[in-house]
Parts: C-alpha cells; sequence; structure tokens
C-alpha cells in the first residue's frame, strides 16, 4: 500500500551492576567482573526502528515519562515524514475516509477520528500502554497521517523493536560493569550508530524459523542436547526409567 512501518518501544531500565557475557581475552587472562555493584541509577533506550531496511533511531534517557517521551516521539517522526516521498495519487475524501476507518475495523475500541483527515502515510507499531493512548499524542498521530497499532495484551513480541533492542543490549552491555547511567547511556547509543553503518533488516520467519522447524521435527525422534548439534538416541526419560531399574537391582544384591 506503499505505506512507510516503523515500530517503536522503551526499552530498560539497565543498571550498574555487572552484566554476563563473552569478551575477548588473552589467553589464560579471562576478564574478572566485580562480586559487588554500588546502584548509582538506571537508564533506559528510547527506540524508533524501521524493519524494511533495518535503520534505527535512540536516545537514552534517565526517565521515560510520557514528558520525555512523546516530544522526542513526535520530533523524529515529523522528521521521517519529510523524507518520506509525497503521495503519488491523492484520493478522493471519502475514499480517504475509507482507507483510515479499514484499519479500525473490529476493535471493541474505536478512536475518534477528525473529520478532515490527511493522507494516510505511516503505521507505527506501538504497545499499548496508558501513556500511548493519551488523547494529545493520539491526535498527532492522525494529525501527520499515522495510524498506531497497538500490540495486544501479552503480545509485545509482535513488536520488532522488541527484537533490535536485545541486539543491541548484548553489543552493548554484555560483559561490561558500567558505574554511571551515562555511561551505559553512551554504550547503548554507540551500538545504534556502529549497527547503522550496516543495518540489517528484520523480517518474520527466515532462516532462523527453518531451523527451529528441523529441531522440531528432529525431536520427534531424537531428544536434542540443549542447542548443541548433538543428540541422544534414548529420550531422558527411557534413560531415567534404566538408571531407575539399575539402581533397584543394586539394592537388591546389597
Amino acid at each position: 500500500m506503499g505505506l512507510a512501518v516503523w515500530t517503536t518501544d522503551q526499552a530498560g531500565p539497565f543498571q550498574t551492576k555487572p552484566y554476563l557475557g563473552h569478551s575477548w581475552q588473552p589467553a589464560g587472562q579471562p576478564k574478572r567482573q566485580a562480586h559487588e555493584y554500588i546502584r548509582n541509577g538506571t537508564a533506559k533506550l528510547l527506540t524508533l526502528f524501521h524493519p524494511a531496511d533495518g535503520q534505527v533511531r535512540v536516545k537514552g534517557v534517565t526517565r521515560c515519562t510520557n514528558a520525555v517521551l512523546h516530544p522526542w516521539l513526535k520530533q523524529e517522526l515529523a522528521d521521517i515524514l519529510a523524507a518520506l516521498p509525497e503521495p503519488a495519487t491523492r484520493l478522493a475524501p471519502e475514499q480517504n475516509q475509507t482507507g483510515w476507518e479499514r484499519w479500525f475495523e473490529g476493535l471493541s475500541e474505536r478512536p475518534d477520528l477528525p473529520i478532515e483527515l490527511p493522507p494516510l502515510r505511516m503505521l507505527l507499531v506501538i504497545d499499548n500502554l496508558a501513556g500511548h493512548k493519551s488523547s494529545d499524542l493520539v491526535q498527532w498521530f492522525f494529525k501527520h497521517g499515522i495510524i498506531p497499532l497497538y500490540t495486544p495484551l501479552g503480545g509485545s513480541w509482535l513488536n520488532m523493536a522488541e527484537s533490535i533492542q536485545r541486539l543491541l543490549q548484548r553489543r552493548a552491555l554484555d560483559g561490561q560493569h558500567p558505574t554511571t547511567p551515562e555511561e551505559i547511556i553512551g554504550w547503548l547509543e554507540t551500538a545504534a550508530q556502529s549497527w547503522n553503518r550496516e543495518p540489517t533488516p528484520l523480517i518474520w520467519g527466515g532462516k532462523r524459523a527453518a531451523r527451529r522447524l528441523r529441531r522440531r521435527q528432529r525431536q520427534q525422534a531424537l531428544q536434542a542436547l540443549g542447542g548443541s548439534g548433538a543428540c541422544v538416541r534414548r529420550s531422558f526419560r527411557q534413560r531415567k526409567t534404566i538408571l531407575d531399574k539399575w539402581r533397584s537391582a543394586r539394592q537388591t544384591t546389597h
């Protein structure tokens, strides 16, 4: 339909503590983390993600109230809309109204659409938090041709912004011990800048889904060990039964 699709989410809070993870170190000189740490505040990451090309826009903050999130979200979305090409054709008002309303069919709570609607230009996948449904923010979306698509309760995994946040968190914090929120923010934003140099689009399914399918098919006959390529020809339940019989026979003999 020629619509831009972006997703948004907020990651965190990230504490000033040692984070588990792997790191490159000289042989015989592993990196050691302190067993104690000082709680020195937390940091959060505001994220806008474009799955089609992998571009991500982030901002590290120490507080994530509506007064912090909404201005940043509006500014970033306005910049994105300004860079989008203008619609090739202008729809009649009735057709434009129908195009908007089809996205709200079947919903128990239908938003109040303005009388005069601009051309629809973007779909924004967003969590269904109360702050994301504030009248001021929603009306701003509508005024600028954006439809917010709220993920259902317990369905935040449908938001691909969570996937990119997980990647950025691992790249920035795994194996590290930040001591200040500003240090966490700097690492997360640097990881996002590095990602944007060679971004990778995210799609549903792909090679990982195919691997999961092959694994499920293999598990029907063999019991997989963790996530490795090794497997056993007897299930763990069969092995437990054999071990119990061996223990019973041993006790009888003694």
